[in-house]
């Protein structure tokens, strides 16, 4: 019977996987794959021709101020029967009309002040979109490129178990033979092998979709692996916790937006009340007559002052003003929510930070302990001082503390990003 046990475990010992070559698939540093998630991405896109479309509105209410708005027209008529042409002075039954027409708002009650400063707030609202937009673009960049590092990480430490597995499992089998250890040592080494390689099966699949998933954020055809990083101690954050507080109330995307869409609402309500106010229009227009095209027959000059008083329109100014109230009640409400959601983001991003940066020195630590454990055990059951069950914790407790260790090191770079995230910069 031990020697049929013996054979079948032979025979059922499957020859270790080889890793897979990482070195023929295309190799991105963190900064070219933000740089490419960049170009990509459509909500940084869109954000970034906010600004554009932002600076043109501003432009448009700075020139309201100063440059007239032109017209020009250019209309022929043909008609059945011939008239009197006041143009050429004789019967025609075609009549050109040329028509160059100026016109300059010299007062607009608190309109065009209002649209200025509205423009000013969507222009600074748009940059800081664009500044929350890049860091989030990041943040999601910086996440599929950790964890092809992580996945990486983790199927090196799986086939590290296997590989274990099959080591302990020849010691085991010579054991056995010798009459030194019963069959069933090398068998439950057998199922820790198993379950090993299944793990390691599994382990290399979501390496592979973190591979592809980080080549659809940069936009490569196909899978990309990500350069490792340096495994050094995460250092210390280069501020406080209150001055990180203050500094996003102060200078966070989030408040900046928040901020400049309550200007934009104040601006609005400025702009919905100067409709009450009356309007003065410097206007000059200059027109020709003729029967043919680019008429010359005919000329006419005309200048003046217009002043336009509203009376009454159907209640649409009062029903502007009211939405505008409206949405500059919002707008505050908005930004004080915003201001204070931010101090517990704060909060949250930084303590994730300091307590993944103490996890991850905690597991360092236990992966010596799990290491020298394990070298332990080894000794001890070649001697026949412990058991196989032991042996078999030892080299499961020294999996899990390697994968412990990846997984705190990728939770720290993560809880670094978010932080950046809300700041808005850099802090290393």
């Amino acid at each position: 019977m031990v020697s049929l046990l013996l054979g079948l475990q032979l025979a059922a010992v499957p020859v270790a996987a080889p890793a897979p070559r990482e070195d023929t698939l295309p190799r991105v540093t963190l900064a070219e794959a933000l740089q490419r998630a960049a170009r990509l991405d459509p909500n940084y896109v869109a954000a970034a021709r906010q600004i554009a479309d932002a600076a043109w509105s501003r432009r448009a209410a700075i020139a309201a101020f100063i440059v007239p708005a032109v017209s020009a027209s250019l209309t022929a008529t043909h008609y059945s029967s011939e008239f009197f042409n006041i143009g050429t002075l004789q019967p025609a039954s075609n009549i050109v009309d040329a028509r160059l027409e100026g016109r300059l708002n010299l007062f607009a009650g608190l309109s065009k002040f209002s649209e200025l400063q509205r423009a000013n707030a969507d222009v600074a609202r748009a940059e800081a979109e664009e500044l929350r937009a890049r860091f989030a673009t990041a943040l999601f960049t910086e996440t599929d490129y950790y964890d092809v590092i992580a996945q990486r990480e983790l199927s090196r430490v799986a086939r590290e178990r296997v590989r274990r597995a099959e080591e302990q499992l020849a010691i085991a089998r010579a054991r056995v033979l010798a009459g030194a250890a019963v069959q069933t040592d090398s068998l439950q080494l057998l199922l820790e092998l198993t379950t090993a390689r299944v793990a390691l099966l599994r382990q290399d699949a979501q390496h592979k979709v973190a591979q592809f998933q980080l080549a659809r954020r940069i936009g490569a055809p196909g899978p990309v692996d990500a350069v490792a990083q340096d495994t050094l101690h995460a250092a210390p954050l280069p501020l406080s916790e209150e001055d990180a507080i203050r500094e996003a109330a102060a200078e966070s995307p989030e408040a900046v937006v928040a901020r400049a869409s309550a200007l934009v609402a104040e601006a609005q309500v400025r702009a919905a009340r100067g409709a009450y106010l009356p309007t003065v229009d410097l206007f000059g227009r200059l027109t020709a007559t003729d029967d043919k095209f680019f008429p010359t027959a005919s000329t006419r000059t005309s200048f003046g002052v217009s002043v336009t008083v509203p009376i009454w329109n159907d209640a649409q100014r009062e029903i502007a003003l009211s939405r505008a109230t409206t949405a500059r009640e919002v707008a505050r409400a908005i930004r004080n929510d915003i201001e204070l959601t931010l101090r517990r983001d704060v909060v949250q991003a930084y303590e994730a930070y300091e307590a993944a940066r103490a996890a991850a020195e905690l597991a360092a630590q236990s992966v010596i302990v799990a290491r020298e454990n394990l070298r332990v055990q080894e000794q001890r059951y070649r001697s026949g001082a412990t058991t196989i069950i032991d042996l078999i914790t030892a080299q499961v407790s020294l999996s899990e503390a390697d994968a412990g260790l990846v997984q705190a090191r990728f939770s720290t770079r993560l809880a670094l990003s978010g932080l950046e995230a809300i700041l808005g910069r850099r802090l290393f």
